[in-house]
């Protein structure tokens, strides 16, 4: 029951560095976008129809589902990385590895 607590309470304090708007040369938002790339990857899916749909009209709508798929385990495979390389400010200055640098930055 503990082990539940920790993990709850973990995951709260991750979510909240997650959500709290911290620089992108930090440690902390890299270990937010390695949650937030774990847990949100399917976000890929409809952003990239999105995407793909505001440059190339109704023709974006398979070619967006298509690079969706595949980037959903893009972005889980790159939060995973993220998230346990946190501490590390590899790449240089924590710069983050894909664009946008969270999965819902599609539908800003």
């Amino acid at each position: 029951m503990k082990k539940i607590h920790k993990l709850a309470l973990a995951g709260s304090l991750a979510l909240m560095l997650a959500f709290t708007g911290a620089r992108a040369d930090t440690a902390a938002d890299k270990f937010g976008r390695g949650l937030a790339g774990m847990t949100l990857g399917v976000l890929e899916l409809p952003g990239n129809i999105v995407k793909e749909t505001k440059a190339k009209g109704p023709v974006g709508i398979p070619v967006g589902l298509a690079m969706g798929v595949g980037m959903i385990v893009t972005r889980e495979l790159v939060g995973v990385y993220e998230f346990l390389s946190a501490p590390f400010p590899v790449p240089a200055g924590f710069r983050p590895i894909l664009q946008p640098e969270y999965p819902w930055g599609y539908f800003k």
